[in-house]
């Protein structure tokens, strides 16, 4: 039988998985929380996770190294989804992709004016389409984390960033002036791996698909 990987990030995602393996009988041996291990065996003796920075699930499946993987809608519009089947939207780790700038900025004149703005993002290539769609000069800004220092020191004028409960932006007087785009996650799977791995694969989708639904 062709053994079968799955990628995974740490965290809210891994978490919010769980039950969808468990619909298709997958159980982690352990939780990579506590464990150092990268490549976590389960129940099934075919099937392994590999744990993976989110942003590099599409990579590892695009090229083969995963054949499953669940990955945000953010991290898949920067990634450009290239050579990955996306079957499913999982409903998981939902949030809001957008636009913050600090209390008191007036962001519906600056934009209407046609000033160039300074967006500070991880998401580039979603603010860029965002901005251009609407018309507004930016400036985009690529930060890797951190996103609220960037407006507080002058760095950027607004930031694009994702929101699920808003703490974070009131903790640093910021407040939301626009909404880009809901966020969750999806099943993508390798497209090679679908047609040589059918039999395993699809009762995993299948499975994953039932879960979803109830």
């Amino acid at each position: 039988m062709n053994g079968i990987t799955i990628a995974l990030s740490k965290g809210r995602i891994f978490d919010e998985t769980l039950p969808l393996l468990a619909a298709a009988g997958i159980v982690p041996s352990e939780n990579p929380e506590s464990s150092r291990k990268l490549i976590i065996d389960t129940n099934q003796e075919h099937v392994r996770l590999v744990i993976v920075r989110a942003s590099d699930v599409p990579t590892y499946v695009q090229y083969g190294a995963a054949d499953l993987g669940v990955a945000g809608k953010d991290v898949l519009i920067e990634h450009g989804g290239a050579g990955l089947y996306q079957p499913l939207d999982l409903n998981i780790a939902k949030c809001r992709m957008m636009v913050a700038v600090p209390e008191g900025f007036d962001y519906a004149s600056a934009v209407q004016q046609g000033a160039r703005l300074k967006v500070a993002t991880k998401y580039i290539t979603t603010a860029r389409e965002h901005f251009a769609a609407k018309g507004v000069h930016v400036d985009l800004i690529k930060l890797y984390g951190s996103m609220e220092l960037a407006p507080l020191v002058g760095l950027s004028d607004a930031i694009v960033d994702l929101v699920s409960s808003g703490a974070t932006l009131k903790a640093n007087k910021l407040v939301a002036v626009e909404h880009i785009m809901d966020i969750s996650s999806r099943l993508v799977v390798n497209q090679a791996a679908l047609k040589l791995k059918r039999d395993t694969l699809q009762p995993i989708i299948d499975a994953f698909a039932g879960a979803v639904e109830k």
